[in-house]
C-alpha cells in the first residue's frame, strides 16, 4: 500500500438528490446521472419562499411551471399565463434557491411563431429572470425553435405526451395509446433529442411507452403520470404536498396535508384573536 493511500481524499458525492453538491445543478449533471442509471425528483413551484424549502430538501431541479395557471395564479387552465409572470416568478425561485437548477416554461403564445420568437421570450428567462434552462412543448413541430435555442447555448427541456397549452385541441386525456400514437410520441423524443434537448418530460403517457421512449434515448427522460421507468419524477408541489383542492390528479401523491395543517394555523388564529388570548404579554411591546 502507497504512504499516500491512507491521506487520499474521499471521492465525492457526487448525486443529484442526496449528495453533498453544494453548487447548483447543471445540464453535465443530469447527462452524468444518467449515465450512472440514478433516478431523481423535480419539483413545479413558483415562489422564493417555497422554493428555498425544496432547495434545502436537496432537489436538484425546479420548474416554474405554467401550471402556476391552476395552482398560483386562479386561471381554469395554463393558457392565459403571460412571459411576464413567468418571468416574474421565475426571478423569484432562482433569487430563493442556492442549488437547484432553475427551469422556466415558456408559455402558450411565447414560441409558436418561429425560433425568433422563442429566442427572444427564452433569452428574456435567462437574462432577467437568471433561469439556468427553458422548457416548451412539443417535438417535431418545436424542432426549429429547439435547434435554434441550443445553438444559442440555452439549455432546452422538451414537453411531450399530454401537452396542457394545447387542452383547447387534445383535452385532458393519456397521450400515446396505440400503435401509431406511440410511434410519434417516440418520433418526437427523438426529434427534441437530435435538436439539442437535454431532457425530455413525457406527462399522461402509458408506462410501457415512456419505457421504449426511456430505451430509445440517450438524454433523461422526467415522468409525470408516465410510469416508473422513465430517469426522473415531476410532481406539481401543491398536488405532491396536499395543498391542491378537490380531486387530486391520479398519477399524483400526497405527501403531507399541508393544506389542512394551514387551514387549522388559520382557524386558531382567528379563536386566539377572538377571545383575545392573542396577543398576549410576551407579543406585546412597552
Amino acid at each position: 500500500m502507497s504512504p499516500h493511500d491512507s491521506q487520499a481524499k474521499p471521492e465525492r458525492d457526487t448525486r443529484l438528490f442526496g449528495g453533498t453538491r453544494t453548487r447548483r445543478t447543471t445540464v453535465h449533471d443530469i447527462a452524468a446521472a444518467r449515465d450512472r442509471g440514478e433516478k431523481w425528483p423535480m419539483l413545479s413551484v413558483y415562489d422564493a419562499m417555497t422554493a428555498s424549502v425544496f432547495d434545502e430538501a436537496g432537489i436538484p431541479v425546479l420548474l416554474v411551471g405554467d401550471s402556476m395557471g391552476n395552482c398560483h395564479l386562479g386561471y381554469d387552465t395554463t393558457v392565459p399565463v403571460t412571459m411576464d409572470e413567468v418571468t416574474l416568478l421565475s426571478a423569484a425561485v432562482v433569487r430563493g434557491t442556492k442549488r437547484a437548477m432553475v427551469v422556466g416554461d415558456l408559455p402558450f403564445g411565447s414560441y409558436q411563431e418561429g425560433s425568433v420568437q422563442a429566442l427572444r421570450s427564452s433569452t428574456r428567462l435567462v437574462k432577467e429572470a437568471g433561469v439556468g434552462a427553458v422548457k416548451l412543448e412539443g417535438g417535431e413541430r418545436s424542432l426549429p425553435q429547439t435547434e435554434l435555442l441550443a445553438d444559442s447555448g440555452i439549455p432546452v427541456m422538451a414537453h411531450l405526451g399530454l401537452t396542457p397549452q394545447s387542452v383547447n385541441a387534445m383535452g385532458y386525456r393519456v397521450q400515446g395509446r396505440g400503435t401509431k400514437a406511440a410511434q410519434q410520441l417516440v418520433r418526437d423524443a427523438k426529434a427534441a433529442e437530435d435538436a439539442g434537448a437535454f431532457a425530455v418530460v413525457l406527462e399522461l403517457v402509458p408506462a410501457e411507452v415512456a419505457a421504449e421512449v426511456t430505451q430509445c434515448l440517450t438524454v433523461p427522460t422526467i415522468g409525470i403520470g408516465a410510469g416508473p421507468h422513465t430517469d426522473a419524477q415531476l410532481l406539481v408541489w401543491t398536488d405532491m404536498a396536499g395543498m391542491t383542492g378537490g380531486k387530486v390528479p391520479r398519477f399524483s401523491k400526497q405527501y403531507t396535508d399541508l393544506r389542512h395543517v394551514l387551514g387549522e394555523a388559520a382557524e386558531a388564529f382567528g379563536n386566539e384573536v377572538l377571545s383575545g388570548a392573542f396577543p398576549s404579554e410576551e407579543h406585546t411591546f412597552h
